[in-house]
């Protein structure tokens, strides 16, 4: 079994490595999976992608004359594949539903701490030898409440989180389970009810048709005014022009983004002797209520192992033949 990883680090090539356990020939790739790259993908079985690889219909149709069976993705999301296609073609497709949801969910406490003590702002004072606190006034996480769109596994891993703090926590999911209250300590709410509510909004829903831009002008408008938004999760979920204006009207009180709606490009790529072309995304930085990292919540050494282990059990359950217990299927 010959499989190309494309869109790949040093850290995916020796977490893959490492959990390579049957053997098969593993050739990475820097590129991003695509239409421009797919012809490299010739003489192999399985395409190992990520998340912001575009396996669109063209692409696809050229993997399956190169004769790959599989798209491996080692993301949770897929909204980077033309699933429908896929299927047509009679290409399998896996993901990695969840790898490590405290590593994405401790994430969003880095964010949100570094955004309410201004730890960032700090940090550079300091190392200037300004050690005034002027400016630096934040405040306590305890007693605020705690809003999360979307109570999958890493939506709850935040809410323990958030427990701890001793934050209210409050909750929107397409499908509210009732146990998870009891378990959580959460009160699952109507959308419109959080997010007027929330001191803090961290999102953790997928990227759908329907969820795209959920965070707009109009539901911008309706959020405490102060509030902070945290967003690990998919950044089509928030329209970024409008994040923009509500930052700049002082509606919003901090962002705290690991992920931008126009990320493909310019997330995991060394741009420092380069000027940033996306107009929206350079003037984020610039704000000093605004945190943004490089998609790294998934980055720890567990969450790693965890998505390297589990697309080699795809890979081997597609080579055996075996049900495949991480099908993307239209």
């Amino acid at each position: 079994m010959r499989i190309a990883v494309f869109d790949s680090k040093r850290y995916d090539r020796a977490a893959l490595t490492a959990a390579n356990g049957a053997g098969y020939e593993l050739e990475f790739f820097e590129d991003r999976l695509n239409r421009s790259t797919v012809p490299l993908a010739a003489g192999f079985d399985v395409v190992c992608p990520f998340v912001n690889d575009r396996v669109d219909e063209a692409t696809l149709l050229e993997l399956k004359r190169l004769g790959v069976g599989h798209v491996a993705l080692r993301s949770a999301g897929y909204n980077g594949v033309d699933v429908a296609a896929a299927a047509r073609l009679g290409i399998v497709v896996t993901r990695v539903p969840a790898y490590s949801p405290e590593a994405v969910a401790e994430h969003v406490f880095a964010l949100l701490l570094t955004l309410v003590r201004k730890t960032h702002r700090a940090f550079n004072r300091v190392r200037d030898a300004n050690f005034s606190l002027d400016g630096l006034v934040g405040f306590n996480l305890h007693g605020r409440t705690f809003g999360v769109v979307g109570a999958g596994k890493i939506g709850r891993a935040a809410m323990q989180i958030a427990r701890g703090f001793g934050m209210q926590v409050i909750a929107y999911d397409r499908s509210p389970d009732p146990a998870h209250e009891a378990a959580l300590g959460c009160r699952f709410v109507s959308l419109p009810e959080l997010l007027a509510s929330a001191d803090v909004i961290s999102l953790h829903a997928p990227l759908f048709p329907e969820t795209r831009h959920m965070i707009n002008a109009t539901s911008l408008a309706t959020m405490k005014p102060g509030a902070v938004i945290i967003n690990t999760s998919r950044g089509g979920l928030i329209d970024s022009a409008a994040l923009l204006d509500a930052l700049k009207s002082g509606q919003l009180g901090g962002v705290g983004l690991d992920v931008y709606e126009y990320e493909e490009g310019v997330f995991f790529e060394d741009l420092s002797g380069s000027a940033v072309q996306d107009d929206v995304l350079a003037r984020l930085t610039t704000f000093p209520n605004v945190v943004i990292t490089s998609h790294q919540g998934f980055l720890t050494d567990e969450a790693l192992s965890n998505i390297a282990t589990t697309v080699m059990q795809n890979v081997a359950d597609y080579a055996a033949g075996k049900p495949l217990a991480n099908a993307v299927r239209p």
